[in-house]
């Protein structure tokens, strides 16, 4: 009776997963592409020859083999090249964002070294700037003092 129970289990434990395996994007996408399998494949060989030339070297020595550099970097390119495939493609913002912070930088430039488009986008924000002009309704009072130091200096 307990066999049983434990037989139910693992069977319902199975079909979960493979009800997640198929529901699962990356798992589809590596049934269906054939690229990308055979990226993987590539990868393994290139790594199965690289760890076999070895032959009990240090990783100093490994790594002065060329046929172990050939063999690592094949490895690293199909990964890559499995990894890009997964991913999908890549969405290019980036040229929007750069072309955006020229013309930000240059706006800065302009408003720095140009004096009339500093005035122009001033006047536009906050209004255009008045002239005034003081003029005074009340006439100074003459210094008496100052009159007859200039008399006596002149006599």
């Amino acid at each position: 009776m307990a066999a049983k129970k434990k037989a139910a289990k693992a069977g319902a434990g199975a079909f979960a997963a493979g009800k997640a395996a198929r529901e699962n994007p990356y798992i589809q996408k590596l049934i269906e592409d054939d690229g990308l399998r055979d990226d993987l494949r590539t990868a393994y060989e290139s790594a199965t020859k690289a760890y076999s030339r070895l032959n009990g070297k240090g990783p100093a020595k490994a790594l002065d083999d060329k046929k172990v550099q050939k063999e690592l970097k094949e490895t690293a390119n199909s990964l890559k090249s499995a990894a890009d495939t997964l991913r999908g493609p890549v969405k290019k913002r980036r040229k929007r964002k750069s072309l955006l912070g020229i013309v930000v930088v240059g706006g800065v430039v302009a408003l720095v070294a140009s004096e009339g488009l500093r005035k122009k986008v001033l006047d536009a924000l906050f209004g255009a700037e008045e002239e005034f002009e003081y003029t005074s309704t009340t006439t100074p009072p003459q210094d008496s003092s100052s009159t007859s130091q200039k008399e006596t200096a002149g006599a």
